[in-house]
């Protein structure tokens, strides 16, 4: 594969599976932990999830001008060794068994996370050419996918045999792996400084608000762009959803004995799908197109979610998750490599520093209002519909918008 020929991305590509193979394993293996020690209160569970995702909203206004502003590989770099520090100070909680100070590091871990991402995809874009951005985003799927696959058997694993202080520290070990790699990567100035040298000191609050209301003003103009990040922010709800669901379902539906080998299955027949979807999404993607593909496979997702909440009998169950999977990969992977076309290499950091915190705060609601109803007001099954009924909205929406504004964008390029 062309890409791999190029060992900035190799590096890249390998820092990130050691940091979300440790982050998987270590974050599994916490919830295995909060369900087994509060298995009355699985709210505690949904409280950790949402340490995951609200940071998001407590630095959204600093990532994109960081990422547009200062070195982007440092940035990278500093994010992953921060985190391992931060994981020292995890380790040191759960083995006191302080609850709180848990869920505070965990906060301030995921903070410092946002900062990686964005200087991450900026990386990328900076090394690839245009007709590599889909294939990149199916290499990311179908790590999703081995992740899906194997991730939640290896926390369970991980917790089960090694116990929730050595998973932790597996965690840790990935962050170091992980800002290594991005260390040893050679980047053109122009990829790590698009927008010219700046100095820490000179980054005030006004030059910040300028940055971000840049970002909003590049995003009212293309309206493209803008449809699309209004769609995200009804699937960021549906993933907070099913960032608590496939443990749930098991351990208050279909197998409240089993629940950790079931949900790992669970996860196991989701990254099936995820690795058939992901290695047949560029054919799709070339045959049907990007935005059929995208319609389309929200629409089915949607529907089989749905369907999802009326079945009682495990293995069907676990079927059709499979079949789920198969159809998002495309989708996701469609995601992944419209988004790098149509936004310029110095405008990448400002677009996700509004991307990522609109799809946060509905991640982030999804999971406060699990906490709040579940299970008192809301069932396993109401939440599946409730999840299927967002989707279907989103794709009637693309399919409402994205057939006359992709011409239009189509048509401006090719001008």
């Amino acid at each position: 594969m062309s890409l791999f020929r190029n060992a900035s991305f190799t590096r890249l590509f390998l820092a990130n599976f050691a940091s979300q193979l440790g982050t998987v394993v270590g974050n599994m293996a916490f919830a295995f932990y909060l369900l087994d020690r509060f298995g009355s209160q699985p709210f505690y569970a949904t409280i950790a999830e949402l340490m995951y995702a609200l940071p998001t909203l407590a630095v959204f206004l600093f990532v994109g001008v960081i990422a547009d502003r200062l070195d982007r590989k440092r940035i990278a770099a500093n994010s992953d060794w921060i985190r391992a520090g931060l994981t020292v100070l995890l380790l040191l909680s759960v083995h006191s068994n302080w609850l709180i100070a848990a869920f505070a590091i965990l906060f301030l871990r995921s903070a410092v996370a946002r900062f990686f991402a964005p200087a991450e995809s900026c990386l990328l874009q900076g090394i690839m050419e245009p007709d590599q951005y889909v294939q990149a985003a199916g290499l990311n799927q179908t790590l999703m996918g081995l992740f899906m696959l194997f991730g939640m058997g290896l926390g369970a694993a991980a917790y089960q045999y090694l116990g929730i202080e050595a998973a932790i520290i597996i965690d840790g070990v990935s962050f170091l792996i992980s800002g290594t790699l991005v260390a040893l990567c050679r980047f053109p100035q122009e990829v790590r400084l698009p927008n010219g040298r700046t100095q820490l000191k000179d980054i005030n609050f006004s030059l910040i608000f300028t940055d971000f209301r840049e970002g909003l003003r590049y995003i009212k103009e293309h309206k493209l762009l803008k449809a699309m990040i209004s769609g995200f922010v009804v699937l960021g709800f549906v993933n907070g959803g099913f960032a608590v669901l496939p443990i749930f379902t098991m351990k208050y539906k279909l197998s409240p004995d089993h629940y950790q080998t079931y949900a790992s299955l669970l996860t196991i027949c989701l990254g099936i799908g995820f690795l058939i979807g992901s290695a047949l999404a560029a054919t799709l993607v070339k045959q049907f197109g990007k935005m059929n593909i995208l319609i389309s496979g929200l629409l089915l997702v949607g529907v089989l979610t749905m369907v999802l909440g009326t079945l009682s009998h495990i293995w069907l169950f676990l079927t059709l998750v499979a079949l789920i999977g198969c159809a998002l990969a495309p989708v996701n992977v469609v995601i992944g490599g419209w988004i790098p076309e149509i936004v310029l290499p110095t405008q990448m950091g400002r677009v996700t520093a509004w991307m990522d915190p609109l799809m946060m705060m509905a991640h982030s609601a999804a999971l406060g209002l699990i906490a709040i109803a579940f299970p008192a007001w809301l069932s396993v099954n109401m939440l599946y519909y409730a999840l299927g009924v967002c989707l279907l909205g989103a794709g009637c929406y693309f399919g409402l918008v994205l057939p006359s504004l992709n011409k239009k964008q189509t048509t401006a390029v090719e001008s």
